[in-house]
């Protein structure tokens, strides 16, 4: 496709948490932190007669305790849902087969950076004064979320 992703042309129209569970339990020590893993699922759908995307993220995070002190590790578990108006959508976008998008692959890299930098803007923020606190959802190449 010929078409350029523009920025400016990509909006937020709309963001929700739809599930949020956080596990941060009182005896916990958070000094016996060794490290942190995490997982994280993006999924796209796509509207072009709207020029609407919806973005679908989720990620879980577990501590990883260096000395079995702690009675439970703590944990935490996030949906969200992101919904992008794109000006140019039909300019990025083209039917295939009557039944499916080709998408210009810089939309979607733009959209997954999009969602997994201000999601990691959100967890640090509500994970102030638990557990996980010192939590940082790592940076990653954004490709690695629409594989």
């Amino acid at each position: 496709m010929s078409a350029k992703v523009i920025p400016e042309k990509i909006h937020l129209q709309g963001f929700r948490i739809l599930h949020a569970e956080m596990k941060s339990p009182f005896e916990f020590d958070m000094h016996q932190i060794a490290s942190f893993e995490n997982d994280v699922k993006f999924d796209l759908s796509f509207n072009l007669e709207d020029n609407m995307v919806k973005a679908d993220f989720e990620v879980t995070i577990n501590t990883i305790s260096t000395e079995n002190t702690n009675l439970e590790e703590a944990s935490s578990a996030f949906s969200f849902v992101y919904i992008f108006h794109i000006e140019n959508f039909k300019e990025l976008a083209k039917v295939v087969n009557n039944d499916s998008l080709e998408i210009h692959g810089g939309l979607s890299n733009a959209l997954a950076s999009i969602v997994y930098s201000t999601t990691r803007g959100v967890l640090m923020t509500r994970f102030q004064g638990t557990a996980l606190a010192d939590f940082i959802l790592p940076i990653i190449d954004p490709a690695k979320l629409i594989l």
